[in-house]
């Protein structure tokens, strides 16, 4: 049996730093920033080096993948970030969920912008965003939506885009691609933990049966209902050991092997995959007065 208490997250690889040079020697090319986050942890997927790395370039906050958060949190989130003067809209970039509000935010916020260049006689001068977030935060599937057509690579897992590229989508605005990046040590442990449960660390970093157990731990706690609809437990079932509960998930789903002892290894790394394509239900993990 692992142990669930001993493994921190933490998971810098090399190409990391080197996507930090890139963005501040792209900041010039530049209007604004457009950030994605995950809407279940807007606290932990936001990478606190970013507002040094685009110093005072105006930003766009989404919270994507809001169909897989909690709805009444993620209205909580948006207000937050407006009463703290930042510009927020809650996304789905798989569905177009919400983007269509994209466009007309973008000149909003870079209204002055637009004036000046029609001052100086450049009118239709492009208005130009770099995209940028943490690994597995949706930033392919956000320029593929906007710009129609699935250019980005895009995957369920962390480090897939590794170079800068531009994608125009239309209204006179262009897009910069950035690889994701993380930031070289998560001094919260619960940071690494729910940056792993959403997919942004590589799994190989923890193993999946220790990183099941805490994600139990945590959904017995604050969504034991949905634990419960999803594989048939029962409440006093909540009530067990982390590593009991994801052997009664096994069991329960038939994961046996030679014996009739109960696989971990696939119940745990099938429940990753269950959460984190959203079959347990609407979940966040973080809200504003935890900020």
């Amino acid at each position: 049996m692992p142990d669930n208490q001993k493994q921190t997250v933490q998971w810098f690889p090399g190409h990391m730093a080197k996507t930090r040079r890139l963005i501040k020697e792209s900041l010039p090319l530049v209007d604004c920033v457009t950030e994605l986050l995950d809407a279940r942890i807007p606290l932990s997927s936001r990478n606190p080096e970013l507002d040094e790395l685009t110093q005072n370039k105006p930003r766009i906050v989404l919270l994507n993948k809001c169909d897989m958060a909690d709805e009444k949190t993620t209205r909580e989130w948006l207000e937050y970030f407006k009463r703290h003067g930042q510009t927020a809209l809650a996304v789905d970039c798989r569905s177009g969920k919400g983007l269509s509000q994209y466009h007309p935010l973008v000149r909003r916020v870079l209204a002055d912008k637009i004036k000046s260049n029609e001052e100086k006689g450049m009118p239709g001068k492009a208005l130009r965003v770099m995209v940028v977030g943490i690994p597995n935060t949706g930033k392919s599937s956000f320029i593929n939506r906007m710009a129609k057509r699935s250019r980005a690579q895009v995957a369920d897992r962390p480090g897939v885009t590794r170079r800068n590229q531009w994608f125009a989508i239309g209204n006179g605005i262009e897009l910069l691609d950035t690889p994701g990046i993380l930031w070289p040590k998560f001094d919260d442990p619960k940071v690494g933990d729910r940056l792993s449960f959403i997919g942004s660390v590589k799994d190989e970093v923890v193993d999946a049966e220790t990183m099941a157990m805490r994600l139990l731990s945590v959904l017995a706690k604050d969504y034991g209902n949905l634990l419960c609809e999803r594989y048939k437990l029962s409440q006093p079932d909540l009530s067990l050991g982390e590593y009991e509960l994801l052997e009664l998930i096994g069991k329960k789903r038939g994961m046996l092997i030679r014996g009739g002892e109960i696989d971990t290894e696939r119940a745990a790394s099938t429940f990753l995959d269950e959460y984190r394509g959203g079959k347990l239900g609407k979940l966040s993990f973080e809200r504003p007065d935890e900020a």
